[in-house]
């Protein structure tokens, strides 16, 4: 099995102050082989598309119409080859095409009578997106692909399970497939769908209009085609009893820390779901090392690697990279502030603080969202994150950018507080 070739590049302050043990590291990982692509290999690929019909998606009448038109929108970018399939949600699953369950191999017989399947979709019944889940795990699972995506568009609020049950079916999902979700509208939950992105390696946004839909599938349904390997994780070997965390910090914020499995007490890897080629992210990799050392002392807080899925195990994708501690007295090099490492520590707090001032807004804390909403302000403004500083703009009212002083807005539409909240964790990337 041929893998494309990875690169990683590694930016981190290296020297520690006397008694100091904690490392901070931004890597950023880069794809830049590509995987060959053959006819054989196109069904190494699956896509389904999962479409809300509960009864709320029949008002306004035009929701289901777009909701179908974006859904042959995506069919229609999905490469020949590609098994696929598509899923119609209500208080339960079913599969509308193919109907037996199975998955059909992309065409152009395919892809029309997948379109005319599209065109008799009809809303009626509740919400159930664990049901859902459950349906598209066990399509994915009778079939050999392992570059596996969803797509999954709901407009309301997941009434018809329990919390434990959506939690139970985004457990067993995780790993097996990933999953873009989009909330059409204003009466679906932002923390519903973000708990599914993720937890399977995916997008959340909000549609406000459902004009906007057709566009936003076939966007999605392209950058899915454009990926080329599957199940990509990054292996961080530290000392023993070191403790670790592990963030993506771009192009979004994404916590990997709980994602972790280790394949020895000292090693553990942490998912970064499929790739493409020329696509680039960052991470930001924590290292706080048992013992600090001695001035002089110098040590390996930790190893990197990327690993990817094959039929033979886990294959080791490039060389392994070292993150490095030296301790020092020399102020001049301890204190020396990691451009890069800062910068995406203020994207992890802006993108917490926007979350945490929209929840005190919520529950009426005027004092504590103005606080927490002008910090984000402040954030997005140093580091030149112009599109949250947008979406800020339609919730506070800024009276000092720079020091975070802003009063909340007296009216604030509920599509522009869905839509700071659901794009709260994009991020900018430092300028290199």
């Amino acid at each position: 099995m041929s893998l494309p070739d990875f690169t990683m590049d590694i930016d981190h302050n290296e020297y520690l102050a006397e008694g100091a043990r904690d490392i901070n590291a931004i890597l950023t990982v880069t794809m830049v082989g590509t995987a060959p692509e053959s006819q054989a290999g196109e069904t190494d690929t699956a896509e389904i598309i999962i479409i809300d019909c509960s009864g709320s998606m029949g008002s306004p009448g035009s929701k289901i119409a777009e909701a179908r038109a974006a859904c042959s929108a995506a069919v229609d970018v999905i490469r020949d080859g590609v098994a696929f399939a598509l899923i119609t949600g209500t208080h339960e699953a079913a599969a509308f095409f193919p109907e037996d369950g199975s998955l059909a191999v992309a065409g152009p017989q395919t892809r029309e009578s997948a379109k005319k399947a599209v065109a008799r979709l009809r809303p009626g019944g509740g919400t159930a997106i664990g049901a859902w889940l459950r349906l598209a795990h066990q399509m994915f699972t009778s079939h050999p692909a392992t570059l596996r995506h969803a797509i999954l568009l709901t407009d309301g609020k997941d009434e018809s399970e329990s919390s434990d049950d959506l939690d139970a079916a985004i457990k067993l999902c995780e790993g097996v497939f990933s999953c873009d979700c989009r909330g059409v509208g204003t009466d679906w939950r932002v923390g519903e769908l973000r708990r599914v992105s993720a937890a399977l390696l995916g997008s959340v946004d909000i549609v406000p209009d459902p004009a906007g839909l057709a566009a936003d599938f076939s966007a999605m349904m392209a950058e899915s085609m454009g990926k080329r390997v599957a199940d990509v994780s990054l292996r961080v070997w530290t000392p023993q009893d070191a403790s670790t965390f592990l963030k993506q910090v771009a192009p979004a914020v994404e916590d990997l820390t709980s994602r972790r499995t280790e394949s020895d007490p000292q090693v553990g890897d942490y998912p970064t779901g499929a790739w493409g080629p020329g696509e680039s992210r960052d991470y930001h990799l924590a290292v706080r090392v048992p013992h600090a050392g001695a001035v002089g002392d110098k040590m390996l807080a930790a190893r990197v690697s990327l690993v990817a899925a094959s039929p033979d195990g886990p294959e080791v994708l490039g060389e392994k990279y070292q993150v490095v501690a030296i301790w020092t007295d020399d102020e001049a090099l301890s204190t020396r502030i990691n451009q890069n490492v800062a910068h995406y520590t203020g994207q992890e707090e802006l993108a917490q603080a926007i979350q945490e001032g929209l929840e005190a807004r919520r529950q009426g804390n005027k004092d504590i969202a103005e606080a927490r909403l002008g910090r984000a302000v402040a954030l997005a403004h140093q580091s030149g994150n112009e599109e949250t500083a947008k979406l800020l703009l339609k919730v506070v009212d800024v009276v000092d950018a720079a020091t975070g002083t802003v009063q909340l807005k007296k009216k604030v539409e509920d599509a522009d507080e869905m839509a700071l909240d659901t794009r709260s964790t994009k991020t900018v990337r430092t300028k290199k």
